[in-house]
Order: structure tokens, then sequence, then C-alpha cells
């Protein structure tokens, strides 16, 4: 037997419920002309905190409101529906869907939503079954008021999923589940692999009490978000770096607007000091995004310091391998909306290369560019090495009363042509370079002052 890969809906594909929408078409289509008491404040609580016994109580009584119609009258609501909610469901989900397909596993939707308006909805995002609700027909085709079966929620819920398992030839053991409900336990505690989705408060407590795993689907895998808040950590890094913090650099930073608001961008900048970090993030602080960035793989394997980059939102890049893994997990974090922020040359460059005007790189965001279609921002780090040279262990942060200018210009996108990633790289870099200040494209010869500065000490 073989295992199977379970789906709730409402909090877990998408960040609130599916109802507002359901009854929006329902009602622009007349298909219903009344409200449940109560429904607005149930669906904004619902949204909030999770699933609560009265919102449960609003769906159990949705039977009421289809009782003496016919099925089919719903059937155009349902489609509409199914194109609304489908645009807000997390880029992640699908791409996680798409995994456990990959794999020969069946996917499931598994949810409280009647069947016959959330099954359009199943098929566009592509599921291979739903259990559901389902509301009894009477012999005139039309609904009587009644449940056909379990009410699919929690124990009820389970019972449905067994049975289906039981016809079907699932081994439960072997699958896994997803669900952001305290009252889904059951399910999660059924199967071999549960996951606590962007679970409410008191999942939660369960879920780090029993060493399940806590996942956001509107977010890159991997990436940590701080439980019942629902901030990425990395926010939190924002918050606690404020320039302030850095009194030993003064931040000039220009441009930001150019870093798109919303969707999929991809960041490059120059590498000139260890400070870039710091520098990106106060870039990122003003964009009021988060991203991905890319590293070297040998800081991810530092004990503790690669698990908190990883949930800041880091991909490790071997440079000893093609660094494939590196490249798909960037394109992933694209496809679902993110930035993603690198640096092409890859390492600070050495010596005299240092002072080199020209600038180099690896083709990786021009590939990145090219199968995602992503724009490409050009971000100039000029004056970072003078707060923390490459030949100095730690940052000087105890020059605060002349401190060193960083200066930062975020560029426009890069127009590229997709055909050659070395072309389209040389385009990238003449494009960092535009964003430097005009002394960093001047030929000379730097001095043995300068070449020691820009040499690591050992």
């Amino acid at each position: 037997m073989s295992g199977a890969a379970i789906f709730d809906l409402d909090r877990t594909l998408l960040q609130g419920g599916t109802g507002p929408l359901l009854s929006r078409a329902m009602y622009d289509l007349g298909v219903v002309t009344r409200k449940l008491p109560g429904e607005k404040l149930l669906y904004g609580m619902f949204d909030l905190i999770g699933e609560t016994l009265p919102s449960i109580f609003l769906a159990r009584q949705a039977t009421l409101v289809a009782k003496g119609r016919e099925m089919a009258t719903f059937d155009e609501a349902a489609v509409a529906a199914a194109e609304a909610i489908a645009e807000v469901v997390h880029p992640f989900a699908l791409a996680l869907i798409e995994q456990h397909q990959a794999a020969g596993r069946p996917v499931v939707l598994a949810t409280t939503t009647p069947y016959h308006l959330i099954k359009p909805l199943a098929d566009r995002l592509g599921f291979d079954h739903v259990i559901a609700t389902r509301y009894t027909i009477d012999d005139e085709g039309k609904f009587d008021g009644s449940i056909t079966g379990n009410f699919v929620w929690s124990r009820g819920k389970i019972a449905a999923v067994r049975e289906w398992a039981e016809r079907e030839g699932i081994d439960l053991a072997e699958s896994f589940a997803y669900s952001d409900s305290i009252y889904d336990l059951p399910l999660l505690s059924a199967v071999g692999s549960p996951n606590a989705v962007n679970p409410d408060p008191r999942l939660t407590l369960y879920a780090v009490a029993r060493g399940w795993p806590i996942v956001h689907f509107d977010v890159s895998p991997g990436v940590f978000k701080v439980p019942v808040l629902g901030i990425e950590l990395q926010r939190l890094l924002f918050l606690a770096s404020p320039p302030l913090l850095t009194p030993y650099a003064r931040f000039d930073i220009a441009g930001v607007e150019n870093i798109p608001r919303t969707g999929p961008a991809i960041l490059v900048a120059n590498h000139r000091s260890y400070f870039d970090l710091q520098t990106m993030i106060q870039v990122l602080r003003a964009s009021g995004r988060t991203a991905r960035g890319l590293g070297k793989k040998e800081i991810f394997e530092v004990p503790g310091v690669g698990a908190i980059a990883t949930a800041l939102g880091g991909i490790a890049v071997d440079r000893g391998t093609s660094g494939q893994d590196s490249f798909e997990n960037a394109a992933v974090a694209l496809e679902g909306g993110e930035l993603v922020a690198l640096m092409p040359q890859g390492t600070i460059p050495r010596g005299e290369k240092f002072y080199d005007p020209v600038l180099k790189g690896k083709t990786g965001a021009a590939r990145l560019a090219a199968i995602t279609r992503a724009p490409v921002i050009p971000i100039g780090i000029w004056g970072s090495e003078h707060v923390w040279p490459r030949s100095a262990a730690v940052p000087n942060v105890l020059n605060v009363t002349n401190p060193p200018k960083v200066r930062v210009r975020v560029g426009e996108p890069v127009e590229l042509k997709y055909r050659s990633p070395a072309a389209d790289t040389k385009r990238i870099m003449a494009a960092i370079v535009d964003c430097l200040p005009p002394e960093a494209r001047e030929h000379r010869v730097p001095t043995e002052e300068e070449i020691r500065l820009a040499t690591p000490s050992s």
C-alpha cells in the first residue's frame, strides 16, 4: 500500500477562508438572496484565529441555504468562486502538490466545504481526489437540507478519510497531512507525516510539543515565521537592525523605488566587504520586502548559524558543484513571487583585482532571469570596505566620530536578451557598475597599502 498527501483547504492552502468568496459568487449570481446571521463577523474571526465552534456551526447550518434547490443551480457559482479562490492560493502550496504527485502520491483535498461547491476548485488546482461534505439530494434532484455520510470536520473528517483510504488502498502511516486547525488533530495524528500549516495557537503548541513541522505556504520552504503572530523572522531582523545600531557607518541609499513592491525580482549587487550583508539589510528594510539570499555553503555548515541562515530565508550555494539545488530553490522562490538577492561575483575580489573597474560575474542571475522572466534589479555598493576591510577579521566599530559613508544606488531593471547567459551577465555587471560613483570606473594602479587592505590577513 502506498501513501497519499492530504490537504485541508481554509487557512492552509490560502491565507484566509473560502467562505467569503463562495458567498460572494452565490450572491452575485443570485443563487442565494439572504445571508446567514453573523456571517461577516464569523468569517472575519476565522481569518484571524482559525476555526471556532461558532464558525463550524455556521458551516453546518449552510445546508438550510441549499434546501429545496437543485444541485445544478450552484454550478455556475462554484466555477466562478473557483476562479477567484485559485488566485489567492499560496504558490508554494501548488509547488508542494506537484512534488507529491511527481513522487507518485495521490493528492487529496479534505475539507468541510460542501462537495458541490468545492469540486471545481479541486479540479482547477489538480487534486486527484476530493473528500468533502455532501448534501443529500431527494428524488426530485433537490437538496433536502440534510447531509449524506460524514460531516467532514474533526472526527468526521478522519472517519471520511479512513473510509476513502480503505477504498483506495492507501496506507495512512505512509501518508502526509497538512492543516492549520487543532480540530484536524485526529487527521494529523493518523498519518505518518503530519504538518502544521499556518497553525492556530492551540495547534502550534501541540505541534511544538510533538516535534511536528510547522510550515507556511506563503514563504519559501524552510523560512521560519513566528508562531501565532505569523511574522517572518527576517522582518524581526529588520526591526532589530536600524541604522542607529551601526553608528560606525553612514548609509546613503537611493533608488529603492526600483525594487518592485510585489512580485518576483532578482536583486544583484557587487561585493566589496563582509559589511555588504548589513548594507543589503538596510536596502531591504527601505523596500519593505524580504528576500531569499544566496550565500556560500560554508556559512550554512556552521553549527547553529546554518539553521538561522535558513530560517531567515538563506539559500546555500555549493561552489564545488554545479549549484543546481540552490538554482532550483531560487527559481521556486521567484515563481512564488519572492525577491532573490545574490552577488554575481561570488566572493570579494582580492588584492589588486579588488580595484578592477570591470566587474566579472557568474551566470546564475542571468539563467534565473531567463527561466523565470523575473526582472533583474542592479545595486551598486560603494564604501563598505572602509567599514570592514577585506584584511580585517571584524568591522571597525570604534569609528563613530567620523564614520565612513556607505553609498548604495538601486538601478532600473536590466534589459536582457535571454539568448546567452554570458552576454546577459555582462549586461548585468555593467548595470551594477552604472550604479557606482564615477571613481569606480577609473583604471588606476592601487598602492601597496590599498592592496594590503584588500587582501585577507591569513
